[in-house]
């Protein structure tokens, strides 16, 4: 995709041939590819049009019916923010008294739409010309030009005094090869621009990879991890104003507008005991943000390592912030006797999960040889930094 396809695409004549890809699309591309060509689209529009209706499918899962209008790139649809999550945001922002926003490496428009949306008048910057020009055709069929400015130029070069708040989201991966950054100081833009614009915006909120090291948080700013559907996708760093507590955890559900919030220092450290009759097993953003801890004292529960994040209690209680199971056996890890153990009760499925173990769940499924109709749960993980395998099962109902 270049510019010059983006153009012919925006044409009567590209619609047509997007919309005939997306009935085709789904399928075996080069019958596709076929049907575009006999319909009398030439080669390369069709092309182009078959990768766009492709994008479009795929991002139907993050940004739901709005997916079917939007122009897309392979990068940028996986480094965009899903919806749920962009628009949550967009309505924190706009709660917080936010009208004016800037969006500095804006992409594809994911969160400028969202807070377009809630009504914040967005000024979008991206580096990219074809991702630029993107955005302001995504914001253009979505209705929402009057509300999006988007630029293509550097985000480090525009004024901020024209806004209230301000939305960073640096690249984390090298243009050209798509690798993924880990050094913060490599980002685009660098790590040293982005705190020194939560000093310049008193409202700024910046997206940031959910293995983030604790130490590079700002002082005085709240960290967040937010997972959808139990599936850890982001954090964020709210700065200056939008700083409400140290460290939150933000659990929600595409298909829904349910919210559960666990909030603390990210500080505390749980108390270490026994395993006991039930297992929980944490939400990835409750682990990322250190909030273990404060799990563990609405719960009554205890660690049976203090470096694995698995709590033991001695009842099931409903938590929307981690999974329960019930715990029927304890042993020592051997693979002799888990296999026995499960052959005695035929079980012919298992769940694995772990944490503190070396072992490949998929390699150990295929050494357990299992056969039978039952099903159980195996936690592969230390206690007291023994190896040691639970055998679970479901909690009861309300657990």
């Amino acid at each position: 995709m270049d510019l010059d396809q983006l153009a012919v695409l925006r044409t009567p004549e590209g619609s047509a041939a997007l919309a005939a890809a997306g009935r085709v699309a789904g399928g075996d591309p080069l019958t596709a590819a076929a049907a575009l060509r006999s319909a009398g689209i030439p080669g390369d529009l069709a092309a182009a049009a078959l990768t766009q209706a492709e994008l479009r499918r795929r991002a139907a899962g993050k940004f739901g019916a709005a997916a079917a209008g939007m122009f897309l790139t392979r990068p940028g649809l996986e480094q965009a923010t899903r919806g749920v999550v962009a628009g949550r945001r967009a309505a924190r922002l706009r709660a917080a008294g936010v009208t004016t926003l800037a969006d500095l490496g804006c992409g594809l428009g994911a969160d400028a739409l969202a807070a377009a949306r809630a009504g914040i008048r967005v000024y979008a910057v991206e580096a990219d010309p074809l991702t630029a020009a993107m955005a302001a055709a995504n914001a253009e069929a979505a209705g929402l030009a009057d509300l999006v400015t988007v630029e293509c130029g550097d985000a480090t070069e525009f004024d901020v005094s024209r806004v209230d708040g301000a939305f960073c989201d640096p690249a984390r991966r090298r243009a050209g090869t798509g690798r993924r950054v880990f050094d913060p100081n490599s980002y685009s833009p660098p790590w040293d621009f982005v705190t020194d614009l939560a000093a310049r915006v008193p409202r700024t909120v910046v997206k940031v990879a959910p293995g983030l090291d604790h130490a590079l948080i700002p002082a005085g700013a709240e960290a967040e991890w937010v997972s959808v559907g139990g599936d850890l996708v982001e954090a964020a760093l709210w700065c200056g104003e939008l700083a409400g507590v140290p460290r939150r955890a933000t659990l929600l559900r595409e298909r829904d507008d349910a919210v559960a919030l666990l909030t603390g220092t990210g500080t505390q450290e749980a108390p270490v005991g026994p395993v006991r009759r039930f297992l929980y097993d944490p939400d990835p953003a409750v682990v990322r943000a250190h909030l273990v801890a404060e799990l563990a004292a609405d719960l009554d529960a205890t660690l049976a390592d203090p470096s694995i994040a698995y709590l033991y209690a001695d009842e099931a209680r409903p938590t929307p912030f981690a999974r329960c199971l019930e715990i029927t056996d304890v042993l020592p890890f051997s693979l002799k006797r888990l296999r026995a153990l499960l052959r005695e009760r035929r079980v012919g499925r298992v769940e694995i999960r772990k944490r503190g173990s070396a072992l490949e769940p998929e390699k150990l499924r295929r050494d357990l040889r299992l056969s039978g109709e039952a099903a159980a749960d195996l936690v592969l993980t230390r206690v007291a930094g023994d190896p040691t395998v639970l055998v679970c099962r479901p909690a009861p109902a309300g657990g």
